[in-house]
């Protein structure tokens, strides 16, 4: 939202970005720009300023809660920078609230639904919508999706499909939630998704048909990665948790190019103590350098000689264990080769647009539908295989190793690398002027422009 935000600036639009209170006091200021870039910042309540979603009961009670009280205090928020002679003309809403949509329309402004996942797990998410779930599962022979119910997709194995799809089981609220982004859409005056044309083309085309106001605006990474037409725009500007940039840099600093293996899970995934055991000794095993991104809260998992005792810890003579780090920074310092990842969206569109080669291990929600397009579809990575029947369970050691080794060091990654350089001129050019993505934002900022002078 933020580096949307900048874009929409840069062509004479003025933004409020609004956050939940918990939120706002939560996230970790990395530069100062909220002035800088002249995003306003501004918060409302979820009902739970203390705790945000984890002090709700369920996700079920969290979001009916948002709903009551969020839209009491959007709506009081909307009337204020009226009164203050800065009248609010359009809404643009993460799609896991459309409420928003609801407010927006009371006060006769434009709503836009933002699409923070890809178009393939949002089409899968849209039959889920429509009821057709079960017409998925009866087009699966011998753990294989034919393609006659998806027609806009790769095909696809069971594995593949989001993991509140796969087990509807798995924390019905969260795909309650992921439904209900459906619920008032064909109401939005504009759909927008964080994604690439070019990327995902089938998928897009198909959304397209569905919603003719549906147009992709990424990938939404800062400007100086991709196009640099924002000298400035060097990181997001701040962070869930307090980055050890200085430490990750000061040590990537003497590696050769291509050698380090990057590792993160992002910032929700837990991994079973016994996977993080496999995982230590797979990347020590590969023998290759390998920075490791392991929150606080996950450090009780590590094996005793990779346990962290404060900022930092040394693994081995080759590896660098650290609670947080700014992503695109290393990913983009030329010396990461590999980055073994959960392939959460944001994480997957950074890494195709810096081209750095993944090992995907995908954990839940979006992430097995992304390493299926990592992997088969864009061919720029591996997929690690678990040992487990269906795809579940646990990934061995001798797998990760496997897999960091052939992304590497084999064959197969001159074609990865190959590949990736291709993708990484596609995102760039996007965003470029005149680009499928700057081409969007322009006829979104027209159109609202339009609604300004009328």
């Amino acid at each position: 939202m933020l580096q949307f935000s900048k874009r929409l600036i840069s062509k004479r639009i003025r933004v409020t970005l609004v956050l939940t209170r918990f939120v706002s006091k939560s996230i970790t200021a990395t530069t100062a720009r909220e002035e800088e870039f002249n995003v306003r910042l501004d918060s409302i309540s979820d009902g739970f300023d203390d705790g945000g979603m984890e002090a709700a009961e369920s996700t079920r009670v969290y979001l009916d809660t948002f709903r009551e009280v969020g839209s009491g205090a959007l709506s009081r928020l909307i009337e204020k920078q009226s009164d203050a002679g800065e009248p609010v003309h359009c809404v643009v809403y993460d799609h896991c609230i459309p409420w928003c949509l609801d407010v927006a329309k009371k006060f006769g402004l434009v709503g836009a639904a933002f699409l923070t996942q890809s178009c393939a797990v949002d089409t899968i998410y849209n039959h889920v919508y429509q009821g057709a779930v079960d017409s998925i599962y009866n087009h699966v022979r011998d753990g294989l999706i034919e393609s006659t119910p998806l027609p806009w997709l790769p095909p696809l194995e069971t594995r593949d499909l989001p993991s509140f799809v796969n087990d509807t089981g798995d924390n019905p609220g969260v795909l309650e939630m992921f439904k209900g982004q459906f619920s008032n859409l064909d109401q939005a005056d504009w759909v927008i998704c964080n994604t690439v044309y070019e990327l995902e083309q089938q998928a897009v085309d198909w959304l397209t048909r569905r919603w003719p106001n549906f147009i992709t605006i990424g990938p939404t990474i800062p400007s100086m990665y991709l196009d640099k037409q924002f000298p400035n725009d060097t990181d997001y500007g701040f962070s869930i948790f307090k980055p050890m940039n200085e430490i990750c840099m000061n040590w990537l600093g003497d590696k050769p190019k291509g050698s380090v293996v990057y590792v993160s899970f992002g910032s929700l995934a837990d991994l079973g103590t016994e996977q993080m055991v496999e995982l230590c000794f797979g990347l020590k095993n590969s023998g290759h350098y390998f920075l490791w991104v392991v929150r606080e809260s996950e450090q009780s998992k590590l094996p005793y000689d990779f346990s962290s005792t404060g900022e930092e810890q040394k693994a081995g003579k080759k590896g660098l264990i650290v609670p947080w780090c700014q992503q695109l920074h290393v990913l983009a310092s030329g010396v990461v080769g590999c980055f073994v990842t959960h392939c959460g969206w944001n994480s997957t569109l950074e890494a195709v647009s810096l081209g750095v080669p993944m090992v995907a291990m995908p954990q839940w929600a979006d992430q097995a539908t992304n390493a299926k397009y990592v992997t088969d579809v864009w061919r720029v990575g591996v997929r690690a295989r678990s040992g487990g029947d269906g795809g579940d369970g646990l990934v061995k050691r001798e797998e990760i190793e496997r897999c960091v080794r052939e992304v590497m060091e084999g064959e197969k990654a001159v074609e990865i690398r190959r590949n990736g350089d291709k993708w990484k001129k596609v995102m760039k050019d996007a965003v470029s002027e005149d680009g499928s993505s700057d081409r969007n934002v322009r006829e979104f900022v027209d159109s609202l422009i339009r609604v300004c002078l009328w």
